[in-house]
């Protein structure tokens, strides 16, 4: 692939860049343990993850005005209290529980791939999480991003089109000049039909065994990996 015009590249972030679902799992194992609450964690990872999409939906049907995603994690954290034993919990312990989205560690591959990626490319976050959140995660996992953008800056979320088309604004960037770069086969058939490259990551274990999307790319994207050295690899970097 000709590659030449390429001057970003923008991610997608969760479960792309970060493996949402082990860095929660962990932090609620390590706060059951010193709280003396036992449960299936995974499984709270998986139900609190589950809220996401339909969360963020009353936004883009416009029921709802714009909400920063780290408010949507508060509101559906409290959906999933009584069952998980945590309605005793303070505020304060409740904020460090729903701040564990700042504290996300990348997938093995990831820092290696961006890392290289970074020394020919302008690297931005095209994320549904709100900036506070990106760069405080970006802080504790060393994400070599050039900017933070995507949701909060855009007033929307995936797969709305200004999104998308907000972020390479904010570059001075036609969408052909970027390539965006996810694990999700719907996150990048909405960025290439505004003109995005892209480059498909593949991420079969987000969700742990009981996957059943995203087990593959399902089109012809630009360039399809399964690491993020992989696409250093196709980049040339």
């Amino acid at each position: 692939m000709a590659h030449s015009e390429i001057k970003a590249l923008l991610f997608d972030v969760f479960g792309t860049v970060v493996d949402w679902r082990r860095s929660i799992t962990t932090e609620m194992r390590r706060f059951g343990e010193e709280q003396g609450i036992d449960q299936d964690w995974e499984q709270f990872a998986l139900d609190w993850r589950a809220l996401y999409q339909p969360a963020m939906e009353g936004i883009r049907s416009g029921e709802r005005g714009y909400v920063k995603l780290d408010q949507l994690h508060r509101e559906n954290l409290q959906q999933l209290l009584l069952a998980y034993g945590l309605e005793a919990l303070t505020k304060a312990q409740l904020d460090h529980i729903n701040r564990a989205w700042h504290r996300l560690q990348p997938w093995a591959d990831t820092l290696p791939g961006m890392n290289r990626l970074k020394k020919d490319y302008v690297l931005a976050s095209v994320s549904n999480g709100n900036v506070a959140l990106l760069v405080n995660m970006a802080k504790h996992s060393a994400i070599p991003w050039d900017m933070i953008l995507g949701s909060e800056t855009a007033q929307g979320y995936k797969p709305q089109d200004r999104v998308y088309l907000h972020s390479a604004q904010m570059l001075g960037l036609e969408p052909a000049q970027c390539m965006m770069v996810a694990a999700h086969n719907d996150d990048l058939r909405a960025a290439r039909a505004l003109g995005f490259k892209t480059a498909y990551i593949n991420r079969p274990n987000e969700y742990g065994e009981g996957q059943v999307n995203d087990l593959k790319a399902d089109q012809t994207w630009d360039i399809v990996g399964e690491y993020m050295t992989d696409i250093a690899d196709a980049l040339g970097c």
